[in-house]
């Protein structure tokens, strides 16, 4: 699977068969998730667990992931993606043998096993996909990475649910096993070559830079917009991954799998029509950031009110999350692709898209308590205020020093 240009031919587009076979392996590593998402809230309340653990056990996962995002941007840069890939997809497959025959206690060393592998799997198949293809085609190699990990999410809730209305659990056994085995031997058949025109750091420079990298998360202006931004975004889908499975049963004509899959397919339907549409030329734009916002916020306001309004206004709501959901972020991983200085860029990538794992695993931890004190529709009520604030936040009064300093990072880069 080579990415290498060959005869100046240039780079392959992101659509080429080499990059579909990543896009494969990201839908059958994420195929776990999508059913995890389900059983565990419904599995955790069939025990007596109260929402604070529900969202401590889900939480874990992307709050693992986040502390090994950094670290993994290093290791993959000294020893290349895929010898990291086949030792990552061994744990994960343990992983998901270990939900099969365990409890609650069971089901948090799994999360965070799951942390790890995915904070090494991600950060291998991203890095690896914008190192190869040229600037114009990284928005959509970004959008198709993320459509795909999310195309498991059309089906797999209903599938859970079906899985669970059975009470039969072995189903759920067998359905683990066949991800954990089939991920494994597809992707221990996976290739990739860096693209040898870009400029590649020495591992002094990665080992001072993954130390002294943290700060820029306040130093860096495009860094930190760009985290903040991505925060409380997760915080958001957090928030709904983690507790629509129970919200839904308090509707009178809700369906939590009907709503996830809704959401899920939006954002397959939207990442792949409007790949084009992400911005991919290293500016900030305002307005199209703002516009995404607001339509988080009024998502997570339609679901706040559908425990008044009805299925409508739920259903519009997961509609709306999958629009928001698709676009917010390809569209700051690409900005940042060009702003970030190339000589730590991996480093201070994974630093961001761990900023999205913490902010998911806020949404459970966090959240859960609140849901306890008040109700699920207060939660999603405080999580559509959130993005109203973030609507203010995106806004840059700055476009013309911000493109400007962009072109100067560029340059030194």
């Amino acid at each position: 699977m080579p990415f290498l240009k060959e005869r100046g031919e240039g780079v392959r587009g992101a659509l080429s068969w080499p990059f579909l076979r990543l896009y494969l392996l990201v839908l059958l590593y994420f195929s776990a998730n999508s059913i995890l998402n389900v059983i565990i809230p419904l599995r955790g309340e069939s025990l007596g667990a109260s929402n604070t653990m529900i969202g401590i056990i889900m939480g874990a996962y992307l709050f693992t992931t986040m502390f090994f995002r950094p670290w993994a941007g290093q290791m993959i840069q000294k020893h290349g993606p895929i010898k990291v890939l086949r030792i990552i997809l061994i744990i994960n497959g343990f992983a998901l043998i270990l939900y099969t025959f365990t409890g609650l206690e069971g089901y948090l060393f799994a999360r965070i096993l799951q942390g790890v592998s995915t904070a090494f799997f991600s950060m291998a198949l991203q890095i690896g996909i914008i190192d190869a293809l040229p600037e114009e085609d990284r928005s959509q190699g970004i959008s198709l990475y993320s459509l795909f990990s999310y195309v498991p999410g059309i089906l797999g809730p209903l599938l859970a649910l079906g899985i669970w209305q059975t009470g039969d659990m072995n189903y759920f056994t067998v359905v683990m096993i066949v991800i954990a085995i089939s991920t494994g031997l597809f992707g221990y058949s996976a290739k990739m070559d860096k693209n040898t025109d870009q400029p590649i750091a020495s591992h002094t420079e990665q080992r001072v830079n993954m130390f002294t990298s943290f700060n820029q998360l306040v130093k860096n202006p495009f860094l930190f917009k760009c985290s903040v931004l991505m925060l409380t975004s997760s915080i958001i889908f957090g928030a709904i991954t983690t507790f629509i499975p129970l919200y839904a049963l308090q509707l009178k004509s809700g369906n939590a799998g009907i709503y996830l899959m809704l959401q899920a397919g939006t954002v397959v339907f939207a990442r792949f029509t409007l790949r084009k549409k992400i911005p991919s030329d290293g500016k900030w734009h305002s307005s199209f950031i703002m516009g995404t916002m607001l339509v988080l916020a009024i998502s997570a306001q339609c679901v706040s009110y559908s425990i008044t309004g009805g299925p409508i206004f739920f259903y519009l709501g997961a509609i709306l999350m999958g629009i928001a959901q698709a676009l917010i972020y390809p569209t700051l991983t690409t900005y940042l692709t060009f702003v970030l200085p190339q000589v730590n860029r991996n480093v201070l990538l994974g630093l961001f898209i761990a900023m999205a794992d913490l902010g998911v695993s806020l949404g459970g931890v966090i959240m859960g308590p609140l849901a306890d004190l008040f109700s699920y529709s207060s939660v999603y009520m405080i999580c559509a205020i959130l993005a109203v604030t973030m609507v203010i936040f995106s806004y840059d009064r700055r476009k013309i020093f911000v493109e400007a300093t962009t072109r100067a990072c560029s340059k030194s880069s």
